[in-house]
């Protein structure tokens, strides 16, 4: 089996909590043994979690120029998810609908802040289609902070039959251009609904676009135009919070 490199103490920690089935073995930084590293070690050796101390070579060698903060763990690839398994979440909600919708974001960066930014706005899943995405892997993981194994990566075939199908449960799309009228907090977000967010520069697609409720955009009064796609997502889907109370 292909295994990834997770490294961080917070995303690796986090995997032991979530899915520790998922982890192989655990390399660690020879000689490291303060708390929160201590803490990592006891939990993975009460799961019987192969530990091995290593070299700083040795770990800086596997994440190719990241921060590895003294800890690398073998992983079985991060689970993502499909229409069918979407269809079962929203099933299985509680409440209303809260989802996030990411159509060509492609940079794991932005895709780990998203999913962060996701799981601390209360967002049941991040939607995303199989082509121009970008991948969970452990960069997205790093960065994502344990969010990206408690928020569900849902890929599907066709983000505009997906869109239609969560308007057909009732779920409002809000999709945000720069070019709309409606401001973001002006907008009413509240009950079901779906945000997305468009690539950086290109925006949302056509189609994608051409399934929204309504458009909404980011108020700017500096001489910058646009907003990196991470922290927009932040803006956008925290006002939504503040609305829904």
């Amino acid at each position: 089996m292909q295994y990834e490199h997770l490294f961080g103490i917070h995303a690796v920690s986090t995997a032991l909590k979530r899915d520790a089935q998922r982890i192989q073995r655990i390399l660690i930084l020879k000689g490291r043994r303060d708390e929160r590293m201590q803490r990592l070690i006891e939990a993975a050796v009460g799961l019987k979690i192969q530990i091995e101390q290593v070299s700083k070579r040795e770990l800086e060698s596997l994440v190719e120029g990241s921060v590895h903060q003294g800890v690398v763990a073998f992983c079985k690839p991060i689970q993502t998810y499909n229409e069918k398994s979407l269809e079962q979440l929203l099933d299985n909600l509680d409440g209303e609908a809260f989802l996030l919708v990411l159509d060509g974001v492609t940079d794991p960066h932005n895709l780990g802040a998203c999913l962060r930014t996701a799981d601390a706005a209360g967002v049941q899943a991040v939607i995303a289609p199989k082509d121009k995405s970008a991948p969970l892997n452990a960069t997205a993981a790093k960065v994502a902070c344990g969010a990206a194994e408690a928020v569900p990566y849902v890929l599907v075939t066709n983000l505009a039959r997906t869109l239609k199908q969560l308007q057909e449960r009732g779920v409002w799309i809000t999709g945000t251009a720069g070019e709309t009228d409606q401001d973001i907090y002006m907008a009413n977000l509240k009950g079901p609904m779906a945000l997305v967010m468009g690539a950086e520069g290109q925006g949302m697609r056509r189609l994608t676009r051409e399934h929204c409720d309504q458009l909404v955009k980011i108020p700017m009064a500096g001489e910058v135009s646009s907003l990196n796609v991470s922290v927009a997502t932040g803006i956008c889907l925290f006002e939504a919070v503040r609305q829904r109370g």
